[in-house]
């Protein structure tokens, strides 16, 4: 049975007093909640700070983004071996922020996906559609593009150690969240292509729904069969919320 994920993105928000505010918090709901992997993926600036807060702790983190290159002349990026030296499980790739707004292609997601796996990071797929290729019925080949580029450089067993996100761009952010259903149906859509490569790869790798999931979404979103819990963005801010979140995901683990 594929345990649960709920995993915080802060995004471009934090100060040192919020997070440790947070990550007291949530080392707490962390250690409650053992039937489901609690994360934080945080601005790099703040990672050093939630391993100092959360050593011991069950909450894991990461990081939202990662370089291809592990060192070199590349100023203001930050490498897998760096991020994973301040014990972080997990890197964030593909998110659709970094794909819009740095015109990051499928083929630079997945060197980024080859780079933080090869050095001991488990990598968080971001996938997931516009309104527009959403309205024109193409979200399958859009997610199943974005796959494939993974496939073609990795080889379909690095999904083994990998996460995959799906994250309806049109939802993140807006307020809109699929429904349940509508997701159900994409993240099936995932794992049967999956399947076509290898069935125990699909049947055994995590997919968590992100867009807009909140503390009211969550229940229903985390019931269906191959949601494997969310990746969470302004909720992931709030300790209300995403303790709602987490216990929504334990009650279906």
């Amino acid at each position: 049975m594929r345990k649960p994920v709920v995993m915080g993105n802060w995004k471009l928000n934090g100060t040192k007093s919020t997070v440790t505010d947070l990550i007291k918090a949530f080392t707490g709901v962390a250690n409650a909640n053992e039937k489901v992997d609690v994360a934080i993926c945080a601005p790099a600036i703040f990672i050093g700070m939630v391993e100092s807060l959360a050593t011991g702790s069950k909450l894991q983190w990461g990081s939202e983004d990662v370089d291809v290159h592990t060192s070199g002349a590349f100023t203001g990026e930050n490498s897998p071996v760096m991020i994973k030296e301040f014990g972080s499980t997990y890197a964030i790739v593909g998110h659709s922020e970094r794909r819009g707004y740095h015109n990051e292609s499928n083929e630079v997601v997945a060197a980024k996906f080859k780079a933080a796996q090869d050095n001991g990071l488990v990598p968080v797929l971001c996938i997931g559609e516009s309104e527009a290729e959403y309205d024109a019925g193409k979200t399958l080949d859009v997610c199943q593009a974005e796959i494939k580029a993974v496939i073609d450089l990795c080889g379909i067993e690095a999904f083994k150690n990998a996460i995959i996100a799906y994250e309806p761009i049109w939802a993140i952010g807006t307020g809109k969240t699929a429904t349940p259903e509508i997701a159900q149906n994409v993240h099936a859509g995932i794992r049967a292509f999956l399947k076509t490569f290898n069935a125990e790869v699909a049947d055994g790798v995590r997919i968590l729904y992100g867009g807009s999931c909140n503390a009211k979404t969550a229940p229903e979103l985390f019931a269906q069969k191959d949601i494997d819990g969310g990746l969470i963005g302004g909720a992931s801010l709030k300790v209300a919320d995403f303790t709602a979140i987490i216990e929504a995901a334990t009650a279906n683990a």
